[in-house]
C-alpha cells in the first residue's frame, strides 16, 4: 500500500508540473494536454487507488502552488476522469462460458463513449463557470472569445480577401455557434488520446493486467444511436438546452467515427492493398478538414444498426480455403 501511495504522489507531481506550465507556447501547452497521462498510467499499471492518489496529490500541489480555482480546474477537468478512466479499465468480470481464469474485461466501446461524457461534461460545466448561467451573458462572452480567436486567425493568415470573410458578422455567429461542439471534440480526442498511450506504456512495461483489447472489434451499447438521435433533436432546445446537446452530439460523433475506424480495419483484413488504404484514409483527415471522420461516423453508424463487420466476416470463405 505504502508504495502504491509513493507511486501516486510521484504520478501527481508530474502530472501538476504539465499542467502548471501551459502558456501560449506550442510546447508548454502540449505538455499540458498530457498531464492526463501520468495518473492513466498510475491508474493501469498499479491500481485505481494509486491513480485516485495521483490526483488528489496533484491538485493540492496545484492548490499550493497556484491557488484553489486551478487546483478545482484541474480535479474536475483533468483528475477525476483520467482516475475513473483508469479505474473502468481494470474493471472484470468471469466470463460467460464459466471457465474459471477467463474474464470479461470492461469493453473498449464504454470506455470511448465515457471519455466522450466526460469530456463533454468538462467543456459544459468549465463554459458555463466561464461565462455565467445567465444564457445572454454567456452568448456575450462565448461571442467575445470567438471574435478574438477570428481576429487571431485572420493576422496569422495572408490573404486579406480571407481574412476579411472570417470576421464578417455571419462568420462570427457561425464559430460562435460551432465553439461548444468543436472543443467537446477536441476534450473527447485528449482523453482517448492519453488513454490509448497511457494503456500501450503499461503494456510495453508489462504491467497492464487486462489483455491489449483488439480495438477493430470495438463496440458502442445499443443505446448510443438513439442517445444521438436524441441529442441531434435537442438542437432545437432553447437557450442552454441547444447548447448542451450540440456539446454532446459532436462528441458522440466523435465516438462513432472511431467505430467507422475500426469497422475499415476489420473488413480490409486480407486486401492486399490494406496498409495502403488505411494511410490513404488517415493522411486525408487533415487536407480534406475532418470529413473522412465524418464518414467514419456514418459508417459507425451504420454498424450499429447493421452489423457490417460480422456480414463482412460471414462473407468471407475459411481461412484454408483460399488460395
Amino acid at each position: 500500500m505504502l508504495q502504491t501511495v509513493l507511486v501516486g504522489v510521484g504520478a501527481g507531481a508530474t502530472a501538476a508540473l504539465l499542467f502548471a506550465v501551459a502558456s501560449s507556447t506550442a510546447l508548454s501547452l502540449l505538455l499540458a494536454l498530457l498531464a492526463p497521462l501520468p495518473i492513466f498510467i498510475v491508474a493501469l499499471g498499479w491500481s485505481s487507488v494509486a491513480g485516485i492518489v495521483a490526483s488528489i496529490s496533484a491538485a493540492a500541489m496545484l492548490g499550493a502552488a497556484l491557488g484553489f480555482p486551478t487546483s478545482l480546474g484541474f480535479l474536475l477537468g483533468v483528475g477525476a476522469p483520467a482516475s475513473w478512466l483508469g479505474y473502468l479499465s481494470l474493471l472484470a468480470r468471469p466470463a460467460h462460458n464459466g471457465a474459471a481464469s477467463s474474464l470479461e474485461w470492461y469493453p473498449t466501446g464504454r470506455l470511448v463513449l465515457w471519455a466522450a461524457v466526460l469530456g463533454t461534461v468538462m467543456v459544459v460545466v468549465s463554459l458555463m463557470i466561464t461565462f455565467g448561467t445567465e444564457w445572454p451573458t454567456f452568448q456575450a462572452g462565448l461571442r467575445k472569445v470567438t471574435e478574438e480567436i477570428a481576429e487571431l486567425q485572420a493576422r496569422a493568415g495572408r490573404d486579406p480577401a480571407a481574412a476579411e470573410r472570417l470576421t464578417t458578422k455571419e462568420m462570427i455567429d457561425a464559430l460562435t455557434a460551432t465553439l461548444p461542439g468543436a472543443v467537446a471534440v477536441f476534450a473527447t480526442l485528449i482523453n482517448c488520446f492519453n488513454l490509448w498511450l497511457a494503456g500501450r506504456i503499461v503494456h510495453v512495461s508489462g504491467r497492464l493486467r487486462r489483455p491489449w483489447p483488439d480495438l477493430s472489434a470495438m463496440q458502442l451499447p445499443p443505446l448510443a444511436p438513439a442517445i444521438l438521435a436524441a441529442c441531434l433533436v435537442g438542437l432545437w432546445l432553447p437557450e442552454f438546452g441547444s447548447f448542451i446537446a450540440a456539446s454532446f452530439a459532436a462528441s458522440l460523433i466523435t465516438v462513432f467515427s472511431f467505430v467507422g475506424l475500426a469497422v475499415m480495419h476489420a473488413i480490409t483484413r486480407g486486401i492486399a492493398s490494406r496498409p495502403l488504404m488505411l494511410a490513404v484514409l488517415y493522411i486525408s483527415i487533415v487536407p480534406l478538414a475532418g470529413l473522412p471522420l465524418l464518414l467514419a461516423s456514418l459508417l459507425g453508424l451504420a454498424e450499429s444498426v447493421l452489423n457490417i463487420r460480422a456480414r463482412v466476416a460471414a462473407s468471407r470463405p475459411p481461412p484454408n480455403s483460399r488460395t
